[in-house]
């Protein structure tokens, strides 16, 4: 059951970690500065989620008590929604993207971003409502949690997605922001 959770979990930054993408020369300055705004704000945005989920999984593969699972991973979704909503703060902030659509395509990545955090929150006060004393209503409990992550990991990155589109997603993929840090360099940064 545990690993069922951790391996939820390792999807849960998808929507976020779809930022990276081929880059391309073509420059267009306004496109590329609207870019770095953005991108200055995601890479500390992962760094949170993913060190989270790390916890996550580390609790999940210990089979650490049920006490010690509910506190991390309710610490750690309390960081995943509060880093996704600082990415819709930052997509907000940056404001429209200069391409056709943009402030249609902002909105919605805003509207996606923040409905993340909120379902991030949920999953918080759903984990802070798990009684620890009965260790099958946790497991079952953890159970629920696992499916609503591995649901939220599926769904809702249409407006992302279209945001990292076009020339837009070609400039983001030029910042070094929104770039997937390599597994090795990421971990040298928790160290």
């Amino acid at each position: 059951m545990n690993k069922k959770l951790g391996c939820a979990l390792s999807g849960g930054a998808v929507l976020v970690l779809a930022l990276s993408g081929c880059s391309s020369d073509d420059g267009n300055k306004k496109i590329d500065d609207w870019a770095k705004k953005v991108c200055d704000q995601v890479q500390p945005q992962l760094n949170k989620i993913q060190g989270a989920n790390a916890s996550i999984q580390k609790a999940t593969a210990d089979n650490s008590k049920p006490e010690d699972v509910k506190t991390t991973d309710s610490k750690a979704f309390q960081q995943i929604s509060d880093a996704y909503a600082a990415l819709g703060d930052a997509v907000e902030k940056a404001g429209a993207p200069p391409v056709d659509g943009g402030a249609k395509t902002q909105k919605e990545a805003v509207k996606e971003l923040d409905a993340t955090s909120k379902s991030y929150e949920d999953l918080k006060k759903t984990v802070d409502g798990l009684d620890t004393k009965d260790q099958a209503k946790f497991a079952d409990g953890l159970k629920g949690v696992a499916d609503k992550l591995d649901t939220l990991s599926k769904s809702g990155d249409k407006a992302l997605n279209k945001l990292q589109s076009g020339d837009v997603g070609k400039a983001m993929a030029k910042q070094s922001g929104c770039q997937k840090a390599s597994p090795s360099a990421s971990a040298s940064k928790k160290a």
